[in-house]
């Protein structure tokens, strides 16, 4: 069946950010609708390594491409590999078509034309953008990403410094305080968070993220506060909880000086495990289907 299209040409099962305009930019996040794959990868698969037909990822990508050039034509994007960790890449004009399948959870641009491109299915993608329009970002977050874990570490030894949204602010930061040398800006770190919106898309549930006691402990040791986003599932006797993952994501932004946050607030119609026809999940899928696809959040600003 042929995906319903809105007026911008983005079938109307995608996510267009409901957060305030700011001139220039522009963001999205697919669906699993509107693509060419088949199950278990039907339709809109974007990620080349779950064993998808090489082909259907290849004309799925340009499908997102065809939507992101109807609104700004000649945008680039590099589709990143994310692997739950904290490094960001600056894409720049210069970079971004060599920077396909490199190993980053995140990435910030200053340049125009230039598409920040996450991928999940389940973790959260989170977006930023400055009021002025002159910087934007992308984060795949994770438990892992937003704690500071990445993989094959078995343990935080005190409490970790931080994670996949403080090192995209850094790096946003210093892509803002660069510009300001070439223009009449005079932001500070405080500044350029109070002049930052954030949106976070689609992820897996607080009703379906179960996770034991030593991930609860590793944000806890991070920030006290971070207890209330974690429920004890009951008759495990404090050794399983039920995470909040957008809403610990948003505590992370706020400590970051961020107000400005919109998208995911952890209710039912944003979890990826619970809407099977709108959005990927791999904890629902992978076991049950062998495998799963994988939805792109994307920002960028107009080319110039």
């Amino acid at each position: 069946m042929m995906a319903a299209h809105n007026t911008d040409g983005i079938p109307t099962s995608w996510l267009v950010p409901d957060w305030p305009a700011i001139p220039g930019v522009h963001a999205l996040c697919t669906s699993r609708d509107g693509g060419v794959s088949q199950a278990p990868w039907g339709s809109m698969n974007l990620g080349d390594h779950v064993g998808d037909v090489p082909a259907h990822v290849a004309q799925n990508r340009q499908v997102l491409t065809a939507a992101i050039d109807a609104q700004t034509a000649g945008a680039c994007t590099a589709f990143l590999q994310q692997v739950h960790g904290v490094d960001v890449l600056a894409l720049s004009a210069g970079n971004v078509a060599q920077s396909g399948g490199a190993a980053f959870d995140a990435c910030v641009t200053a340049d125009a034309g230039v598409v920040c491109t996450i991928m999940v299915a389940d973790c959260l993608p989170v977006l930023l953008a400055h009021d002025s329009g002159l910087v934007v970002g992308a984060a795949h977050a994770g438990w892992r990403g937003l704690a500071g874990m990445p993989p094959g570490r078995a343990q935080a030894q005190g409490p970790l410094p931080g994670g996949v949204l403080e090192s995209l602010f850094e790096s946003f930061c210093a892509q803002v305080m660069a510009i300001q040398s070439h223009a009449a800006i005079n932001f500070d770190v405080t500044s350029i968070a109070r002049h930052t919106q954030a949106w976070l898309g689609p992820c897996i549930g607080p009703d379906s993220f179960e996770v034991g006691a030593e991930v609860r402990e590793i944000f806890v040791a991070h920030d006290p506060a971070a207890a209330q986003h974690f429920a004890e599932v009951p008759g495990t006797q404090g050794t399983k909880y039920r995470a909040n993952l957008p809403q610990l994501a948003r505590q992370r932004l706020a400590a970051l000086g961020i107000s400005a946050i919109y998208g995911n607030d952890g209710s039912e119609p944003w979890c990826t495990v619970s809407n099977v026809s709108r959005f990927f999940s791999h904890r629902r899928d992978a076991a049950r289907l062998g495998s799963s696809g994988r939805l792109a959040a994307c920002i960028w600003r107009d080319a110039v």
